[in-house]
């Protein structure tokens, strides 16, 4: 699953939890997958945030300030 994917599907694991229109199993089955899609974007997030601080790192002499 792509972050955006991910995120798209999250917001709309919200929107169904924000209706009210559910049970509270449901709503508890609900908030259970959204803490786990949570949890994979923030992982998505921070492995992304690694690559960019390697690259910007790696290829920092390359990049010569004016």
């Amino acid at each position: 699953m792509t972050f955006e994917e991910a995120l798209k599907e999250l917001e709309e694991t919200v929107k169904k939890l924000e209706s009210g229109e559910t049970t509270l199993d449901e709503a508890m089955t609900l908030f259970e997958k959204g803490v786990a899609l949570t949890k994979n974007c923030r992982k998505m997030l921070d492995e992304a945030q690694l690559r960019v601080k390697k690259v910007t790192e790696d290829g920092q002499e390359d990049f010569p300030v004016e």
